[in-house]
């Protein structure tokens, strides 16, 4: 399958349990996802908070009508850099059987396409440090990894 088939478009509600499953999938993020139905009104909950926010945008890839991967994306504005804004990619995932086929590229192309096209400084994002192939994936899409990232984990 190409790539090209690929509709990339913002997320539905109607698209949440599909989204959980993804996230649940991965074995590696260790965010503690789960298809579990007792879980389903958290992930509504921040479906709602993003989807209301002028700041974040959760997307979709859909590959003839099912959702194949999902991406989110944030706007922030700092003073440094005089005052420009950056782009921040969040929460990358391709369905584990469509891996390889383009999906990713696509939608992290569809990213620096709409950062360049808003005038953004920059686009940033983070990766597990376990997840090296992600970080070739993202180096040969010409990320580099110039910061080290910290994170505390309250909950």
């Amino acid at each position: 399958m190409e790539a090209a088939r690929l509709l990339i478009r913002e997320a539905k509600e109607a698209d949440l349990r599909a989204l959980i499953g993804l996230f649940a999938a991965d074995a590696v993020g260790g965010h503690g996802d789960t298809t579990d139905p007792s879980a389903y009104d958290d992930y509504l909950r921040a479906f709602r908070i993003i989807a209301a926010s002028a700041e974040q945008t959760l997307y979709v890839a859909e590959r003839a009508g099912e959702v194949v991967g999902t991406f989110q994306t944030m706007i922030t504005t700092t003073l440094t850099g005089r005052g420009g804004s950056a782009m921040i990619i969040e929460a990358v995932q391709t369905r584990a059987d469509m891996r390889g086929q383009g999906i990713g590229a696509a939608m992290v192309k569809f990213c620096i396409d709409g950062a360049k096209s808003r005038g953004m400084r920059m686009i940033q994002l983070t990766s597990n440090n376990a997840r090296k192939d992600a970080h070739r994936f993202y180096e040969r899409l010409g990320f580099k990894p110039t910061h080290l990232g910290f994170k505390m984990l309250l909950k």
